[in-house]
């Protein structure tokens, strides 16, 4: 039987390094007069030192509050008046700002981002830095504090990896290690890791890819690189349960609608095939109303309102995976544990059959062509792995890698990471006072 589909795609990916170190990315589409524009930097929450976490996370917000020629507040303004559409985000390995907006923009566009990299610090005052920190903090009330379940991410972080390891904070980081920050160790921050040599900048629409090179010289090329530090040491950790140690388990209560049970298992590098195989069964185990657990605890024992797995996949040594479920009335969370992790287990022993197998290759390749078909998120997927995995054309070979994944692959990916004695618990029970 056919192990799955396979659809090739071809989108053009011309490529060119300024002298100043930014790598530039260029894939002309002229079915519409737009463009996107997409910067990834290699800095997220890995790269933050012991007592400055959450100043990736700062600089999303501070990259908008002006710059030697632009008042705090205006790029957005300037771009949203222009018709773009623009955001930034976070994670664990980057951090990204990006636009999408009608071709006769393009120039602001670039003008603006350049303008913030080259003299972002010409405009970054104590008050812009206290303006931000405080929308920051209301950022981790509204987000994380005070809504079910908030602290969920924080506290598998947390019992996933030691607490200091790269990946052993969440983006938002320590509202402590925000408030003790001084305006130069911010500045440094920004001189460190804000550097044309440290991105990836993507175009990608209704340009040729000489005129997105030229314009790209004319607005970046100025600004002068630095040397890097050294990025954290990315040394793979084993599985969770090696060596004898017991897997870290952990209870909490607030007031939530349902009492839950959350399982993360250490993974490897997503730059691994071993990555692809698990993230499939990820997929088999909890995506969607055909995976195991929606099958088996939300329409068949009926204990679970709702179920998912996941895999998220990083880069430095190790990634990780999720599962949760959320119980019905009257149904403890260990009855619900109980029953996820024979789910696991099952999942562990025999592999995903041949249909699992090839609907969680469908859903990949239906997900993965719809991003490709936007401007906007085919940029970024070209900054994603140019700046993570060095390799943007892969962009177009990524299906042929995942239908190439057959069950053999799986199981043994499985083997070595997969198993119920490999995963740390959280056991969310509901505070009724």
């Amino acid at each position: 039987m056919d192990s799955g589909p396979a659809s090739d795609v071809a989108y053009p990916i011309e490529q060119l390094r300024l002298d100043n170190g930014l790598r530039v990315l260029a894939s002309p589409d002229h079915g519409a007069p737009s463009v996107a524009v997409n910067l990834w930097y290699g800095v997220g929450s890995r790269h933050e030192e012991v007592g400055r976490t959450g100043f990736a996370h700062l600089f999303e917000h501070v990259m908008f509050q002006g710059s030697a020629h632009v008042a705090s507040g205006q790029h957005i303004a300037l771009m949203q008046a222009a018709g773009a559409a623009v955001n930034a985000t976070t994670w664990f390995d980057r951090t990204n700002y990006f636009e999408t907006l009608p071709t006769g923009g393009l120039d602001l566009a670039l003008w603006l981002e350049a303008d913030r990299l080259g003299t972002l610090l010409d405009a970054l005052t104590q008050e812009n830095l206290d303006n931000q920190r405080e929308v920051v903090k209301e950022e981790k009330r509204q987000r994380y504090d005070n809504v079910p379940y908030g602290d969920v991410m924080e506290r598998m972080v947390s019992l996933t990896f030691p607490p200091d390891h790269p990946y052993g904070h969440t983006t938002i980081g320590s509202m402590t290690d925000l408030d003790a920050a001084t305006l130069e160790d911010v500045r440094a921050f920004f001189r460190r890791y804000y550097r044309p040599n440290n991105a990836v900048l993507s175009i990608v629409g209704d340009v040729a890819s000489a005129d997105a090179f030229t314009k790209a010289s004319t607005y970046f090329g100025p600004i002068d690189s630095g040397e890097l530090p050294a990025p954290p040491a990315a040394t793979s950790m084993p599985p969770l349960g090696s060596d004898a140690d017991t897997p870290p388990r952990a209870e909490t209560s607030a007031r939530v609608p349902a009492e839950a049970v959350y399982v993360s298992w250490r993974l490897p590098a997503r730059d691994v095939p071993e990555f692809d195989a698990l993230d499939l069964a990820f997929s088999t185990l909890g995506h969607g109303q055909t995976s195991r657990l929606h099958r088996a605890l939300v329409r068949g024992a009926e204990l679970a309102e709702s179920t998912s797995a996941t895999g998220m996949g990083l880069i430095g040594g190790n990634s990780f995976g999720f599962a949760f479920a959320r119980a019905r009335d009257g149904v403890s969370p260990e009855r619900l544990e109980e029953a996820l992790l024979a789910e696991v287990a099952t999942l562990a022993a025999e592999g995903p059959t041949e249909m699992e197998l090839r609907r969680a290759k469908a859903q990949f390749e239906r997900h993965w062509l719809h991003e490709l078909a936007r401007i906007d998120s085919r940029a970024d997927a070209l900054g994603e792995h140019a700046t993570l995995l060095d390799g943007p054309e892969r962009i177009n070979t990524r299906l042929a890698e995942v239908t190439a994944i057959d069950q053999g692959h799986i199981g043994a990916a499985m083997g070595r990471w997969f198993s119920p004695e490999q995963c740390a618990t959280l056991i969310y029970r509901k505070d009724e006072r």
